[in-house]
């Protein structure tokens, strides 16, 4: 039986780049990093405050996979946060440009939606 997620795994374009938005933007923790030579990739393992995870991959010659709303596979990866508006008026302060606040027409949560440095769509849903 399924208990909880335990990690999410991003293969990011510019692994700088993604590493210091997961970690100095969203604020996620380092637990490792490793570089894997044989593959030429970096492995860099991101903690949440729930124990949950985000595994982040760099790739030589990776594919780009074509992003937009309602292509199928994972639509986006979602995040809990105590204060929707703090939480917006951050990324904004930090100059990213999240869509406006929006109300989950069934639990009435109020949710937005903003983009990691490769586009991979990313939302904060209040708790």
């Amino acid at each position: 039986m399924l208990l909880k997620i335990h990690h999410a795994a991003i293969i990011c374009s510019n692994y700088e780049c993604s590493k210091r938005f997961y970690v100095e933007t969203l604020g996620l923790s380092v637990v490792a990093e490793h570089y894997r030579a044989e593959r030429q990739s970096y492995k860099l393992d991101l903690a949440l405050p729930d124990g949950g995870q985000i595994e982040l991959f760099s790739f030589t010659n990776a594919p780009v996979r074509p992003s937009y709303p309602e292509a199928q596979g994972l639509r986006h990866l979602a995040f809990v946060v105590s204060d929707i508006e703090k939480s917006r008026e951050d990324l904004l302060a930090k100059g990213l440009l999240p869509e406006p606040i929006r109300v989950d027409e069934y639990t009435k949560k109020r949710f937005f939606f903003f983009s990691d440095p490769d586009g991979l769509p990313l939302e904060l849903y209040e708790q």
